[in-house]
């Protein structure tokens, strides 16, 4: 009796597992080619950033790199999207550039904001155990004095780099992509 018990509770087990499956969405073709294909393509862009990331890295051992701003950050949170052509930070063995130009056209520069050069000195890069990279440097110019703060995230060459007036505080934040120079095109104005 226990015997048929056990197998009448097994059978009635087994009849309402059977009716408890769940209910899967089935995708078509282009469904499934279409995922497929965004899985590529998000795969492709992963491997171009961290090609990115190895080029910016090497770029700043060098010292010869140029951020290419495309948006600035003001002293009080105030933003704006601008050019990279003529928004960007640069070094070049000692010669550091910033040259900021918001506006389309004129300004002491002649592309619509400054340009301020000076020498780099006291340059330091260090990599965290996470791999993000920061680079300082304090730059002295005729029109500029200011600490540099570029900061890298691991796996990518888009950049924030902090520029703090030695004399004031109206510190700006650019934030871009780190590249070689000979990769850049940006238009350097007029110096201060």
């Amino acid at each position: 009796m226990n015997r048929m018990l056990l197998i009448l509770a097994a059978l009635l087990t087994m009849h309402t597992a059977a009716e408890a499956q769940t209910e899967r969405r089935i995708y078509t073709q282009a469904e499934q080619t279409e995922a497929q294909q965004r899985a590529l393509d998000k795969e492709l862009q992963q491997i171009q950033d961290s090609l990115d990331y190895v080029d910016a890295v090497r770029a700043l051992e060098k010292l010869d790199f140029v951020v290419e701003a495309d948006k600035l950050v003001f002293k009080y949170g105030n933003s704006a999207f601008v050019n990279a052509t003529t928004n960007f930070v640069s070094l070049k063995d000692s010669r550091a550039v910033v040259q900021i130009a918001p506006f389309n056209g004129g300004g002491p520069n002649g592309v619509g904001g400054i340009t301020l050069e000076g020498q780099a000195s006291n340059i330091k890069c260090d990599t965290d155990r996470k791999g993000n990279t920061y680079f300082t440097m304090n730059v002295m110019g005729a029109a500029l004095s200011a600490n540099v703060s570029i900061s890298l995230t691991k796996g990518s060459n888009y950049v924030s780099v902090s520029v703090d007036p030695t004399f004031h505080g109206n510190r700006i934040t650019f934030y871009g992509r780190l590249i070689s120079s000979k990769r850049s095109k940006v238009f350097e104005g007029r110096s201060l």
